[in-house]
């Protein structure tokens, strides 16, 4: 059952820093089997409720335990480093529904 890597961004520095990052991150979520469904500059249109700002991104993983073999994956670890400073995340791994 797929499984979804959802992440919301709160930049704390300039955004273009954190492109080495976001070029870095989204091939080496392919590799674990993990694809872009949405992009951090998507816009957000309100249908209820409130949008409180942050950029997100959504990746579908084939399953929870290939979106959590990514996250602690070594290599996602070296990769993460090039965010630090740079932004606060929330980050969530949600099934899908069969």
């Amino acid at each position: 059952m797929a499984a979804y890597l959802i992440v919301q961004i709160r930049f704390t520095s300039d955004r273009s820093l954190f492109a080495k990052y976001r070029d870095a991150v989204g091939p080496l979520a392919a590799e674990f089997g993990g694809r872009y469904l949405v992009a951090g500059g998507a816009k957000v249109e309100v249908v209820e409720g409130g949008h409180d700002g942050r950029s997100f991104v959504m990746f579908e993983f084939p399953s929870m335990e290939a979106a959590r073999t990514f996250w602690d994956s070594p290599r996602y670890a070296a990769v993460k480093k090039l965010r630090e400073g740079l932004a606060d995340l929330d980050v969530w791994i949600v099934p899908g529904v069969a």
